[in-house]
């Protein structure tokens, strides 16, 4: 940056050149003023002719465009006004700083002095914003015209730069340094001022949900201990209206149809050095369905045939997404049965009695427009083929406009783009339209650096390289490395979300892994090759088919480790392999079920190995989760269900590896491998696993009462659990116990604090049933962070 300085300095108001300009517009006027009060009255009126146009001053403007610009003809006659009408668009041109024009005679004098041209740019004080992005958002430029209202324009287009970032007290000052051959060095002075916090987002008018609930919704958020990490609590302003829109949009998805958001103050604190921001609402009634009815307008479309696939109900609380939903559901089987131009109105009749809103889905015939063509722009390095995919519309095929909204959606979901607008636009008929698709390209590479910490584990490192977009083909590509204190692992991964342009996920998985067993008197070695095939059995629900190819060994951990009996009869089996073949069913409404508040998951899969390889078994597994929030949403209750069947069918015997081992992570309160059938031959103690295992766990987690900016929320649970059953074990020579086991019984306090690092969980807990040999845990800690 240049700090020199130079005698002629342009202050940042523009005072200096707009005193320079009126200085010199006043004289003009001024003796033009006293010559005219001097002359009789008639010759305020009189006209010129000049035959002469003289210029004087200009340097780089040629004489014949500044004469070009003023409209004098030479010989012609002119008024006073024309005369000064000519002085005005001179002066309008943007490249004189002053303009005198002087009749002599015949002679017409123009005194000009030209605006200076801009010989560099530098910007001073500027640490948070690089010089590049300063350059690319303002409108001076190296060798233009200098002109102090651009200037002042540009700075305040800086200020607006740093305002976004929540620096609203930033300043900027514009400066000139004088150089020769009518050159300046335009220097903008930034003082970038500290950050604005949100030090108090309150609420006036709620009752339903209580400020620490609609907190939880805002993107902005108020200060807390670890601001100095936490961005999210600047205020800007932009997100501010940002946050209107998504406080309107959670109290319409809960039926409070008559919401609205009065206003949105923002008031600095006494020492002004922070914001309170206030927003006044009104809540009004919650509304459910009533009656839901579809009737049709259309010939020979049947209403009851669209009515059974409704899936929502009287009684359920009203939200616009369900009605969305629900006339997407029909559309689709309108196009599924030929019946082209099908509109889905939904009427709605409000019934203020009983609070219930009665919706009539009407099917009627739309207008007959055809989509013409669509005109992708701007996607430099995405290829057409994935944004065009995104579209369930084709040239040629009828239009229809929700289904364009909801293919504007999925073009931003993918996380391409920095900015996605799709519009439509007549085509070359009225009955045609073309839809443009002006996206934004950003990066889509990572490089990520995680930490991880838990009791059982110890502390890890992972380090991950991504690209979310390989190629612009919309497909990923990662290669992740982790490492902790027992555990290694390098994973070379690949997913292309739409093979053969379905709606079918391929994804495939090559990587190793080696782990050093806390619980057992061995290591074990992994290699693996996963593929898998995943694609949609309806809106919630999913299918995975895969294969996993699995090498495995169980390696003595030193030339004088000692492990029991069974331990030591799978380690002499040495290298094995797997080949196998699964499912896993998935369904889960958490997401986009009926009820924002509450929903399940339930996932089933089963491997079968014995195509190939050295193992054959048949694997299962099967998990149910269920959750809600009471109590105004301020409490979450939440309960699982996890279960597993082993079973060997090859010769021979299973190995600890391939059957159950469980953790803190599926059974609070115990060790890994706390819990389960162990060997205690040759003094040893070796967790040996099971064929089966079943854990049930229940929790709740709510606020503490604490001033919310700690991020501290409190949990309760209780699981009961058992890992049984040695069947094809061979158990020769060894002291066995817990083969058939019994269910243990746990319950626990948590302490969940969330930070700028990660989520941090304390669990406490007390096993209130157990057997001796068991390896309890009465404290956890596990956290999670990347940056």
């Amino acid at each position: 940056m240049h700090n020199g300085r130079g005698a002629g300095t342009y202050c940042g108001d523009g005072n200096s050149s707009r005193h320079m300009l009126l200085n010199s517009v006043s004289a003009i006027f001024l003796a033009t003023a006293m010559t005219f009060a001097a002359l009789p009255q008639d010759a305020q009126a009189q006209d010129y002719r000049f035959n002469t146009v003289q210029i004087d001053g200009n340097q780089r403007i040629e004489t014949s465009t500044i004469v070009a610009r003023m409209g004098i003809e030479r010989g012609k006659t002119i008024s006073a006004g024309a005369l000064n009408d000519a002085y005005q668009r001179l002066l309008d041109s943007g490249v004189f700083e002053t303009v005198e024009l002087i009749p002599q005679g015949n002679t017409l004098v123009v005194k000009v002095v030209e605006h200076p041209t801009i010989n560099r740019i530098n910007f001073e004080g500027n640490r948070r914003v690089k010089d590049e992005t300063l350059e690319g958002a303002i409108g001076s430029q190296s060798r233009r015209v200098f002109t102090p209202e651009q200037a002042e324009r540009d700075a305040a287009t800086i200020a607006e730069i740093y305002s976004t970032q929540g620096r609203v007290a930033a300043t900027v000052v514009p400066r000139i340094i004088r150089r020769s051959d009518n050159r300046v060095d335009l220097v903008f002075e930034i003082s970038e001022g500290d950050t604005i916090e949100i030090e108090r987002v309150s609420f006036v008018g709620n009752r339903a949900f209580s400020d620490r609930r609609l907190r939880r919704v805002l993107e902005t958020k108020q200060a807390g201990l670890l601001r100095t990490f936490i961005r999210s609590d600047t205020f800007i302003a932009d997100r501010i209206e940002f946050d209107k829109q998504v406080l309107r949009d959670f109290y319409l998805s809960r039926g409070y149809v008559d919401f609205r958001v009065n206003s949105a103050n923002v008031e600095f604190t006494r020492e002004r050095d922070a914001f309170f921001l206030i927003m006044d609402v009104t809540e009004g009634q919650q509304f459910s369905f009533g009656k839901i009815t579809t009737v049709s307008e259309i010939p020979g479309v049947e209403a009851p045939a669209y009515q059974d696939v409704l899936k929502i109900k009287p009684g359920v609380i009203y939200s616009p997404s369900l009605v969305e939903n629900s006339i997407a559901r029909m559309e689709r089987l309108g196009l599924k049965n030929g019946v082209d131009f099908l509109r889905v109105e939904p009427r709605i009749k409000r019934n203020d009695r009983d609070l219930t809103l009665d919706i009539e889905f009407a099917l009627v015939k739309g207008p007959r427009i055809f989509v013409e063509r669509i005109d992708i722009e701007g996607n430099t390095t995405t290829l057409d083929q994935v944004i065009r995919r995104q579209f369930r519309t084709v040239e040629g095929d009828p239009f229809n406009p929700r289904e364009i909204r909801e293919s504007a959606e999925r073009i931003r979901a993918l996380g391409f783009f920095a900015d996605a607008n799709v519009e439509t636009r007549e085509g070359s008929t009225p009955a045609q339209v073309i839809v443009d698709v002006d996206v934004e390209e950003k990066p889509t590479g990572s490089l990520s650096f995680g930490g991880s910490y838990s009791v059982s584990d110890g502390f890890g490192v992972a380090i991950g390289l991504t690209e979310d977009n390989w190629l612009g083909r919309g497909q990923r590509l990662g290669l992740t490395l982790s490492t902790a204190q027992d555990a290694e692992q390098y994973v070379l991964s690949f997913t292309e979300p739409q093979l053969l342009g379905r709606d079918l996920r391929f994804d495939i998985d090559l990587g190793v892994a080696n782990t050093n067993s806390s619980f057992a008197s061995y290591d074990t070695e992994r290699a693996f090759f996963a593929p898998g095939l995943t694609f949609r059995l309806g809106e919630l629900s999913t299918l995975q088919l895969r294969y996993r190819w699995e090498a495995s060994e169980m390696v003595q951990r030193t030339a004088t480790t000692v492990s029991g009996a069974v331990i030591a009869s799978e380690i002499a089996q040495g290298k094995k392999s797997s080949s196998a073949l699964g499912l896993t069913y998935t369904y889960d409404s958490r997401i986009g079920g009926l009820n924002p508040n509450a929903g399940v998951l339930f996932e089933v899969g089963v491997d079968a190995a014995g195509l190939g390889g050295d193992n054959e078994y048949i694997k299962t597994s099967a998990k149910a989760i269920a959750q809600t929030r009471v109590w105004h949403e301020e409490i979450t209750l939440r309960a699982s269900l996890d279960l597993g069947a082993f079973s060997w069918q090859g010769s021979g015997f299973s190995r600890a590896v391939d059957r159950f081992v469980i953790g803190p992570n599926t059974f609070r309160g115990f060790e890994p491998a706390g819990v389960g059938p162990r060997d205690l031959s040759n003094g040893v103690d070796d967790a040996i696993g099971g064929n089966y295992y079943a854990v049930a766990r229940f929790e709740a987690e709510f606020p503490l009462g604490l001033p919310e900016e700690l991020g501290l929320r409190g949990g309760v649970f209780y699981d009961v659990g058992n890992v049984w059953d040695l069947s094809d074990v061979n158990t020769a020579g060894g002291t066995i116990v817990g083969a058939d086991g019994s269910f243990r019984h746990v319950i626990g306090f948590s302490l969940l604090w969330t930070t700028a690092f990660g989520p941090l969980r304390f669990n406490f807990s007390k096993a209130l049933k157990k057997e001796t040999f068991d390896k309890e845990q009465s404290f956890d800690l596990t956290i999670q962070a990347r940056f």
